[in-house]
């Protein structure tokens, strides 16, 4: 009547992170699944005026204002130019008030992975273009590693306070 219950594969047990995956040029990114609320097609931006180079803008999303972030300005390369794939992935980061919402453009979205924690190694202390506080971690798939992105840090609010203020400072 009641089989014998058995062990779980240790496979299955093993700790995970869904990430989505987005290109940035040729490189390859991950953002935690459970940041993103949803993906939107690339459209018009609104520029606002006194802003650092890697906030592209603001869009209108249901009633919303939310500013884009151009991740490859973010990361001090030239701003993404805008081609038939790129999109924007909007995401949600806690604050000490609330959640912020946040657009970022991306060259392209690829997937969706489930990456088994182990294959997450921490950051390296150097050789990468990136402050080594916005990666999380580096994954390691068959086709090559990938970038796990801190978007806690990415897109840290003092960070963009400073860049208003340098902006601000340079504009006077």
């Amino acid at each position: 009547m009641n089989a014998p219950v058995t062990a779980a594969p240790e496979r299955e047990s093993e700790a995970r992170t869904q990430c989505l995956t987005f290109q940035l040029g040729n490189e390859l990114f991950a953002v935690g699944i459970l940041n993103v609320r949803e993906i939107i097609e690339y459209g018009h931006l609104t520029v606002v005026p006194m802003m650092p180079d890697s906030v592209r803008g603001v869009i209108n999303l249901r009633g919303a204002v939310v500013p884009v972030i151009d991740l490859r300005r973010r990361f001090g390369h030239a701003p993404t130019v805008v081609g038939r794939r790129t999109c924007i992935v909007i995401v949600e980061t806690p604050t000490a008030e609330e959640t912020q919402v946040v657009g970022i453009m991306v060259d392209a979205v690829n997937e969706v992975l489930d990456i088994p924690d182990t294959q997450i190694e921490p950051p390296p202390a150097f050789g990468t273009h990136l402050r080594t506080d916005f990666i999380r971690g580096m994954a390691k798939m068959d086709k090559g590693f990938i970038l796990v992105l801190d978007l806690n840090h990415v897109l840290a609010e003092d960070d963009f306070h400073a860049l208003v203020q340098d902006s601000e400072c340079a504009a006077a």
